[in-house]
């Protein structure tokens, strides 16, 4: 039970129903109680979704790539809403049992970018130069700038839910 009471979807303006509804419809949402928590502050809500909207589908980062960054960050805020929600089937069942960053399942891309979304989410202060380097010999400086934001907000929003208990 979330800690905070909801706001039932009917009991939202128009717009941040809208968005909630494009949300559910392309995946991006997997459950609506946590913008249901956060609809008590709908411009703000809609502002948060907004940008989810922006970075699902309007992305310069692959499918699978956002859905393995999201999946490896879940698995550190232990967010278990976070953890069960599958917003791509570009992910299989045998990659998520593999989320190591060496693992060979994976892509030299993939694997740089799941090593910095754990240090991202886990250790931070580690991130230096020589990973940026690693990013840029697969990603184009607007693609390691969205891989950032993308981190920041499935680390945020994983916090978030988890805390609130809003799942």
């Amino acid at each position: 039970m979330a800690r905070l009471p909801l706001v039932s979807l009917e009991a939202m303006p128009v717009a941040l129903q809208d968005a909630v509804e494009r949300g559910r419809y392309s995946r991006m949402l997997s459950s609506t109680t946590p913008v249901q928590v956060w609809a008590h502050r709908p411009a703000v809500a809609l502002a948060w979704l907004g940008l989810m909207e922006s970075l699902h589908n309007d992305s310069v980062l692959d499918e699978r790539l956002r859905e393995l960054v999201r999946l490896k960050i879940a698995s550190i805020t232990t967010c278990k809403a976070c953890q069960l929600a599958r917003k791509s089937d570009a992910v299989t069942e045998e990659d998520i049992a593999c989320m190591a960053t060496d693992s060979a399942s994976f892509t030299p891309a993939e694997r740089a970018a799941l090593r910095y979304a754990e240090l991202f989410a886990g250790d931070y202060l580690a991130i230096d130069d020589t990973d940026f380097l690693q990013l840029g010999d697969f990603f184009s400086t607007a693609q390691v700038v969205e891989l950032g934001l993308y981190c920041a907000l499935m680390l945020a929003g994983g916090r978030m839910t988890l805390v609130q208990q809003a799942y």
